[in-house]
């Protein structure tokens, strides 16, 4: 009966993916933390509503710049609006910015570079040449030059972000391309007839997701800062749309009086940025072979 049930526990897999997991967890708490702060924004961009004690564009003259209280824990601006409620409700469109920016960043960028990857020759040639041509210019340059042609707003913003990103994805799925098209298994779906299509979505970008999805996590920092940069230079979300950059390029005016106002939304914009960081960095450790 012992014999029966040792050998019962010996067939047990030893390591499964969740054991794995808290492994990893356990010896990079960068995913942990990361993955916690991510969560607490998710948290706050849904529960906004719920969260924020006053309306973000109620304004209340009388009560202008009144240092954090009882009532407004992170006092008000020059308009008498609640300083809480307005971080609170710019989570959302930071998450939202996240979202469309990443999001169009991938859509555009990854179908380039399976292109660039695949076909090789005067495909990847052309490809390459525009890529570089878009990684001369520094992010912020590139944004504010697309941002100023097209004109001010949130959709160009998200667009400029979205153009200076594509080269970040398509580099790195060529790569990826390049070496998964010489494996055994796209040899054999292409000596079977497959068309190219089919091994590149079936075959390549299936096995490209992990790097991918790390690499969405860690944009998604850069989109934060980028667009609370170019809404601090008034070339993002226009007023009164609570948004962290423009609420700190607000606050500086009274940063003598209320230094409360540009602080707050700083330490949001520090909190998001890092909070993806290290997410990136956690999910990397764990979905390499190497720290397993």
């Amino acid at each position: 009966m012992t014999t029966s049930s040792s050998a019962a526990q010996s067939q047990l897999p030893r390591s499964g993916p969740l054991r794995r997991f808290f492994r990893t967890v356990r010896r990079n708490p960068n995913l942990l933390v990361g993955g916690t702060m991510v969560l607490v924004l998710l948290t706050v961009g849904l529960a906004a509503p719920l969260l924020a004690p006053f309306d973000p564009l109620e304004q209340d003259l009388l009560n202008s710049l009144q240092a954090p209280n009882e009532q407004h824990l992170f006092g008000t601006d020059a308009y008498g609006r609640d300083h809480l409620s307005r971080v609170l409700y710019a989570t959302r469109l930071s998450l939202l910015e996240i979202f469309l920016g990443v999001g169009m960043s991938i859509l555009l960028g990854v179908p380039i570079g399976l292109a660039a990857g695949y076909f090789g020759g005067r495909v990847d040639r052309g490809i390459s040449w525009f890529m570089d041509i878009l990684f001369a210019f520094p992010g912020i340059v590139l944004a504010i030059l697309i941002v100023s042609l097209l004109g001010v707003g949130l959709f160009n913003m998200l667009l400029a972000i979205a153009i200076f990103s594509i080269p970040v994805y398509g580099r790195l799925t060529r790569n990826i391309t390049l070496g998964l098209r010489q494996t055994e298994y796209s040899e054999a779906a292409r000596a079977l007839g497959a068309r190219p299509r089919r091994i590149m979505l079936s075959h390549i970008l299936r096995n490209a997701l992990a790097p991918l999805m790390v690499q969405a996590t860690l944009t998604a920092g850069s989109v934060v800062l980028t667009a609370a940069s170019l809404s601090f230079l008034g070339l993002g979300v226009q007023p009164p749309t609570p948004e962290w950059g423009a609420m700190v390029s607000s606050g500086r005016n009274f940063v003598g009086v209320a230094s409360y106002l540009p602080l707050f939304p700083g330490l949001a914009i520090t909190f998001a940025v890092m909070g993806f960081n290290l997410l990136g960095d956690g999910l990397r450790d764990l979905l390499d072979p190497r720290f397993r």
